[in-house]
């Protein structure tokens, strides 16, 4: 009754779930089984949270948070900031350095 109980706290899969095949022996795109089971032990995860952190962590390697700057402001850009920015006592710096 008790597996019962523990299968209904659960929640349930959000979509699709993926196949991971462990490698036989660790390489630099895979590991062993028995890899994941020490980061898991090491780390205090589960193995699925310990999936889970190795691809959070590649995403944020990898993946491009924002566009690349484009270069410079052009001049009708910075004349767009100074319409924008109230006109006091201080003006902005065009250059941060």
């Amino acid at each position: 009754m008790s597996a019962k109980r523990t299968a209904a706290k659960r929640k349930p899969v959000a979509g699709g779930g993926i196949l991971l095949r462990y490698r036989d022996r660790d390489t630099t795109y895979g590991v062993t089984r028995k890899t994941t089971t020490r980061l898991a032990r090491t780390l205090g995860l589960s193995e699925t949270q310990v999936v889970h952190v190795a691809l959070a962590n590649l995403a944020r390697q990898t993946l491009p948070r924002y566009d690349a700057d484009n270069g410079p402001l052009t001049a009708e850009q910075l004349a767009a900031i100074d319409k924008l920015v109230p006109q006091g006592r201080l003006r902005p710096s065009k250059r941060l350095f």
